[in-house]
């Protein structure tokens, strides 16, 4: 597995310009593309739910974004310290349903040496939003 630079030890810039790549992965809404940023034994809880390794992290968000129509993400910078990043963030999405939410959270991240997540841990909560109200669009 090759380096995914930046590497740790994180310094601020380097540390936004890893949040901004991750941003920018989520929001292709492609499932393998964002797996390539993880260890294959990454470990995540996001929401209720514990995902381990590439193959349940694909599974988990190809039916995201089945679910989760027009999605568009915004991460920002909270804090950093060596090997970890902590990142506050927002989102839209609509259900299948037709109805919009804007979810709001926070995810704390562990790399390893080369620059791979191998921990995620979120916290996420939806707010119901009108069509009007939407940010990102």
């Amino acid at each position: 597995m090759s380096k995914r630079y930046p590497v740790p030890p994180f310094t601020i810039e380097s540390a936004k310009e890893k949040i901004q790549l991750a941003e920018d992965g989520w929001n292709s809404q492609d499932p393998y593309r964002v797996a390539q940023a993880y260890t294959a034994d990454s470990e995540w809880r996001n929401r209720h739910l514990f995902i381990n390794g590439t193959e349940e992290i694909i599974e988990f968000l190809t039916a995201k974004w089945e679910s989760e129509l027009h999605y568009k993400l915004k991460k920002e910078y909270w804090a950093h310290i060596d090997n970890r990043i902590a990142v506050r963030f927002e989102y839209e999405y609509q259900n299948v349903q037709g109805e919009w939410f804007r979810a709001y959270g926070n995810e704390n991240w562990e790399f390893d040496e080369d620059g791979l997540m191998q921990r995620r841990y979120a916290c996420i909560n939806d707010l119901p939003i009108k069509e009007n109200e939407r940010k990102f669009i």
